[in-house]
């Protein structure tokens, strides 16, 4: 448990200050390859039944079939190579498990992405910032104004911090990096495939119904978390208001968990976030999240980003003392 904390701790600090530099190798890289491979291979096979109707059967299956051998790969070949790595010795073992724990987090590239929209935006126009963001949404950005960037650039950094974030470092903090790489397969898989069109609706099912439920806990627990951190981030952000709307607003959208963060965020900023968007060229009506007190404007990127900050650092230090706490009482019942 000792190798397992001080993995745990430094794969943090490292994600914190090192990142995702380019070029480096990266594991969801190579489940992205992987789910690429099979969903090319499942869709063209499911597409040589020329009936509709077994071929949207077949696709459900295929892609059941897709969810459970990417999360067996990637968690078999993450135990595997702990597994070598302890045994040959334990302190290349520790190495080894925080460079993976430190993979599995997003911190440090959710804030440099996020704020290469606002950076974009401060200084290269509106055409540069659309790109930017283009980067790290999904929906359509050409048509945007600088106000739909930002909120475009808040709300990915307010839906990530749980996604990228809490949800990881939860999963790490209780199986490890077998635990934290299985989960992050499910929501690559989910990132890639789990989209509502004709191409995606059925074989990417499973993986959109996984990734809710694996979700589930943790977007909740990173709603409570944010507006904890609001409590030591000074005025520009209210504890208040964000309970409020996120008492108000959680589920104002189709994914059960996504809004949780989006409410807090907008309550404690006093912006309205989500709306009506376009994804492959169609509107998408969806339902506002919190109150226009004030218009957005580009340094709420800045202040979603601390708020994102925030909630990661209590996040961290409650896992590692709860951790600490119930090995303590197990440690002490075994003892007895």
């Amino acid at each position: 448990m000792i190798y397992h904390m001080t993995a745990f701790l430094a794969g943090f600090i490292l994600d914190l200050f090192v990142g995702d530099p380019i070029g480096f190798p990266h594991p969801v890289r190579w489940i992205g390859n992987l789910i690429s491979y099979l969903t090319e291979f499942f869709l063209n096979k499911a597409e040589r039944i020329l009936e509709p109707e077994k071929t949207n059967k077949l696709k459900r299956r295929y892609g059941l079939i897709m969810v459970i051998i990417v999360i067996t790969i990637s968690a078999g070949i993450c135990f595997a190579i702990l597994h070598v790595a302890y045994t040959l010795n334990s302190i290349l073992g520790v190495i080894i498990e925080t460079v993976i724990t430190y993979q599995c987090i997003a911190t440090k590239s959710l804030y440099v992405e996020s704020m290469k929209v606002y950076k974009a935006l401060k200084s290269q126009g509106l055409d540069v910032g659309r790109k930017a963001v283009s980067m790290i949404v999904g929906r359509d950005t050409a048509c945007l104004d600088e106000k739909g960037v930002i909120k475009a650039a808040v709300e990915t950094v307010a839906e990530n911090t749980s996604d990228g974030i809490i949800a990881p470092l939860i999963y790490l903090a209780i199986g490890g990096p077998v635990l934290g790489i299985a989960y992050k397969a499910i929501n690559t898989m989910d990132s890639m495939v789990g989209y509502k069109n004709e191409k995606y609706m059925d074989f990417g099912r499973a993986a959109a119904k996984l990734d809710d439920v694996v979700n589930f806990i943790p977007a909740r627990v990173s709603a409570v978390l944010m507006i904890i951190g609001c409590l030591f981030l000074g005025r520009d952000y209210s504890m208040t208001g964000a309970f409020r709307i996120f008492k108000r607003d959680r589920f104002n959208h189709a994914s059960p968990n996504s809004a949780q963060t989006e409410s807090v965020c907008a309550g404690a900023l006093g912006i309205q976030l989500a709306g009506p968007a376009s994804y492959f060229g169609k509107i998408v009506d969806k339902k506002y999240i919190g109150e226009p007190i004030r218009s957005v404007e580009l340094d709420d990127i800045k202040r979603a980003n601390i708020l994102m900050l925030a909630t990661a650092i209590i996040c961290e230090v409650l896992l590692i003392c709860t951790v600490v706490i119930f090995t303590g009482i197990a440690y002490g019942l075994i003892s007895q």
